[in-house]
């Protein structure tokens, strides 16, 4: 009790790994089965991130996070832009005191339809694989859906398979493409999700 399965016996000889065999120790542990375990207080856990609105105070950690993240990122004249648009989907992430990531939203009125529109998302190396990203891009979501969305589209790289995954696992399906749509001719994948009401 109080365990999570970590790594299983070898299911081709039925014995243990000879490399993990003698690291009984730290936070390898073997149960009674002989099957390693490893105990929840000894995995690496993170504070959860703050998630709130961004501010015109934010917009030169939003650069820099963006700077690193893209081969084509946007200036910093777009991002004021985009906070003077869209102030109530415009979130940041914050940790340690300092801003991890971003993500900015947009709202499109088709007349028929209200939907969201993720139009730029950036987390700082140092906070990635954290779920800092997944936390913005659900706190966003939720803000359209306050707003009365009925779904929430974006544009990827069609080069950029973990992006896709990322947003597949969110419940993203690919939809279109289009054409040479990055400024290096690079085509994009449209994925929208739906929501259910």
């Amino acid at each position: 009790m109080g365990v999570i399965p970590y790594i299983s016996r070898d299911s081709l000889t039925g014995s243990m790994p000879k490399s993990l065999s003698q690291k009984r120790s730290g936070i390898l542990l073997l149960n009674g089965a002989g099957d390693f375990m490893i105990r929840p207080h000894d995995l690496v856990t993170y504070p959860l991130p703050q998630i709130r609105r961004a501010s015109p105070a934010d917009i030169p950690a939003i650069v820099a996070i963006e700077n690193i993240s893209f081969a084509d990122p946007w200036d910093q004249s777009v991002f004021l832009e985009a906070l003077t648009y869209y102030p109530s989907t415009y979130f940041v992430a914050v940790c340690d005191g300092a801003v991890a990531g971003f993500i900015v939203g947009g709202l499109e009125d088709t007349g028929e339809n209200i939907y969201g529109h993720l139009c730029n998302i950036g987390v700082s190396p140092r906070y990635r694989r954290r779920g800092v990203g997944k936390l913005l891009v659900r706190r966003t979501e939720h803000q359209f859906a306050l707003e009365l969305a009925t779904g929430v589209q974006l544009e990827v790289r069609v080069s950029n398979t973990g992006a896709q995954r990322f947003y597949q696992h969110m419940g993203y399906r690919p939809v279109f493409g289009i054409d040479q749509y990055y400024a290096n001719g690079e085509d994009a994948l449209v994925m929208m999700k739906w929501f259910r009401f």
